[in-house]
């Protein structure tokens, strides 16, 4: 970590102006861009600091958005997903603008209900050179993508794989209604949709298991 430069001192929190919210080293907050169109920075503060006018900077480490990494956006990143950087930077503290709560991916699969101020993250991103960490991943269904937590997927009872209803021709309706399904390898193909009595839902990462896991 930087060292504080002279007439800085560290102070153990910051509250956002205009509002009762505090910030301390390791929350993790929205800070205000450049351009009004786009959507809030994602950060994590580092290091709070203020110097003998009661300027506070904050030293963060972004957190990037899948449109910002250099392979851009992919169908299998959520709505919500973000990729910790190791871009680190220092920013006036006026510039935050609310806390949110950035969660790992088994804790936000779950979330009974995603708010506004939720994200989550299961990469580690290198700026410089588009790397991520894992750069391997488990994939599921036909189409051989990672998990979307943001996709509805069945589980086959035959061989445990996971699938998305439109690559089995299904709507998400139609999915919904099933309590057991049979993928095309495990079922006749007069029996491809087979109602039992359980439904399970998109795969956790504790649900996961091995038989037709592939990595990515």
């Amino acid at each position: 970590m930087a060292k504080t430069k002279p007439g800085r001192k560290d102070v153990d929190s910051y509250t956002i102006k205009g509002t009762n919210k505090v910030v301390r080293p390791g929350d993790c907050v929205l800070m205000k861009p450049s351009d009004t169109d786009k959507a809030p920075y994602v950060a994590r503060v580092e290091k709070i600091e203020t110097d003998h006018r009661n300027n506070v900077k904050v030293r963060v480490q972004w957190y990037y958005r899948p449109e910002e990494s250099i392979g851009g956006r992919r169908q299998f990143h959520g709505a919500k997903e973000l990729f910790l950087s190791d871009h680190f930077d220092v920013q006036s503290a006026h510039t935050i603008e609310g806390k949110c709560i950035v969660h790992t991916f088994k804790n936000y699969t779950k979330l009974e209900n995603v708010g506004t101020e939720d994200y989550f993250c299961r990469f580690e991103y290198k700026a410089a050179t588009g790397g991520f960490t894992p750069d391997r991943v488990a994939v599921y269904c036909k189409c051989e993508m990672p998990y979307n937590p943001d996709d509805l997927m069945v589980q086959c009872e035959g061989c445990k794989d996971w699938f998305h209803p439109n690559c089995m021709g299904m709507t998400i309706e139609e999915a919904k209604k099933l309590d057991h399904f049979l993928c095309s390898d495990c079922s006749s193909d007069d029996d491809v949709k087979r109602s039992l009595n359980s439904f399970p839902v998109s795969p956790g990462v504790e649900e996961k298991v091995e038989p037709k896991r592939r990595k990515r």
